[in-house]
């Protein structure tokens, strides 16, 4: 699940996935990975992206997760 949340407020404040993965120090590609939801940025990882680049947010609206409905399998 995506952090769309995320994506939007670093499109709003053009903040690209090298910035971040620089911030991080891990490579962009894991950074791309982990907004798209394929993996999770850890506690550590958020704190540092919130403080850096979003300090009036909150880290829940940040990194909420979204649901992206998926075909049932059944139909």
């Amino acid at each position: 699940m995506p952090c769309v949340n995320l994506k939007a407020e670093m499109a709003k404040k053009d903040i690209t996935i090298e910035e971040i993965s620089k911030l991080l120090g891990i490579h962009r590609n894991s950074v791309a990975n982990k907004i798209n939801g394929d993996s999770s940025f850890s506690v550590e990882e958020a704190f540092k992206i919130q403080e850096k680049y979003f300090p009036k947010l909150a880290l829940n609206y940040l990194f909420e997760k979204e649901d992206i409905d998926e075909p049932d399998a059944e139909k």
